[in-house]
């Protein structure tokens, strides 16, 4: 009987740690891959306050590359940095080769910032980041007073009535923000305005 209770006892115990574990996952405990393909730890981007953002090239939301380079210019002394993920999921609108949409960014928008491989952020075979960001914070829902979120909520809705419930990333420019401990404290869709973004990175600093 004692054996049983303290075979009883470990086990709760086990699983209190394991769930505990579980929840206090961070970022840092993720590698990604940079555009040439080698495997970078997110431990090194550890005590800085982080945005992340699935991008693309041929989007209509693409030129918010220079909305970002701006707030990289302006808070990357103070401990900002924004890390980008290529996706090719929505609208096929990130074609081209890693070093290519890397050239356009560069010479296009003068972006500074790291960009990483191209990913993908939905289904089965979605990059584990993005898995687990998705788990931390579901849709936050359109600002819709973007002009294009009427657009993307028809379009949604119509492919999936029910897309809000779904914490899948909905389109390009998905922004998560992560602050210096590499916990996920925000979710901006693409239609967020970027002084709402700004505000919540300076809070984090």
């Amino acid at each position: 009987m004692f054996c049983f209770l303290l075979s009883l006892h470990y086990i709760c115990n086990h699983n209190q740690t394991y769930h505990h574990q579980k929840e206090m996952r961070t970022i840092y405990d993720f590698s990604v891959k940079d555009r040439k393909g080698n495997s970078v730890s997110l431990k090194e981007y550890a005590n800085e306050v982080i945005l992340i953002v699935n991008t693309a090239t041929k989007c209509g939301f693409t030129p918010q590359y220079e909305e970002l380079e701006k707030l990289y210019e302006s808070h990357h002394s103070d401990g900002f940095t924004i890390l980008d993920f290529p996706c090719n999921q929505f609208g096929k609108q990130a074609p081209g080769t890693d070093e290519s949409i890397h050239s356009f960014c560069k010479l296009t928008y003068g972006t500074e910032f790291p960009r990483f491989k191209k990913v993908k952020v939905n289904g089965d075979d979605a990059d584990p980041l993005f898995k687990y960001l998705k788990e931390q914070k579901g849709f936050a829902g359109f600002n819709m007073e973007h002009p294009i979120a009427g657009i993307l909520d028809n379009m949604l809705s119509e492919a999936d009535p029910n897309y809000k419930e779904s914490p899948d990333i909905k389109w390009n420019f998905t922004k998560f923000l992560i602050n210096k401990r590499g916990q996920v404290v925000a979710r901006f869709e693409p239609t967020e305005s970027f002084e709402v973004i700004e505000k919540a990175i300076i809070e984090l600093l």
